[in-house]
């Protein structure tokens, strides 16, 4: 029996081509969808993108992430901020409290460690 042989040979796609593809892809329901039509990979076309458009476009999206974190971290801080002044302002009054009533032999509502 005759082996068939099948020689692999890759595709040249234009320039003009992969502009073309990279820029339906932006309005594209699926990028499966799209490269099935086109005859490609998607895997080739998120390629195309990176080249074509380059890091600035890719790292877009993570920017706006991280600016979005970055400001939900800094509100957490300015809260834990208030709270860290609060206690040292209550324990500061406390402390003034214990020392106006320390001769009177009354009991603290509170103690200090050690005492």
């Amino acid at each position: 029996m005759e082996e068939l042989q099948v020689e692999k040979t890759r595709k040249q796609f234009t320039s003009e081509f992969r502009q073309m593809a990279v820029s339906r892809m932006k309005t594209c329901v699926t990028v499966v969808g799209l490269a099935r039509e086109l005859g490609v990979r998607a895997k080739l076309l998120h390629r195309w993108r990176a080249r074509l458009e380059g890091p600035a476009k890719l790292a877009a999206p993570r920017q706006l992430t991280l600016e979005e974190e970055n400001r939900q971290l800094k509100q957490l801080l300015a809260e834990r901020t208030l709270e860290a002044d609060f206690f040292k302002g209550a324990l500061q009054k406390i402390a003034a409290r214990r020392q106006a009533d320390g001769g009177t032999g009354e009991t603290a509502s509170t103690t200090r460690c050690g005492q």
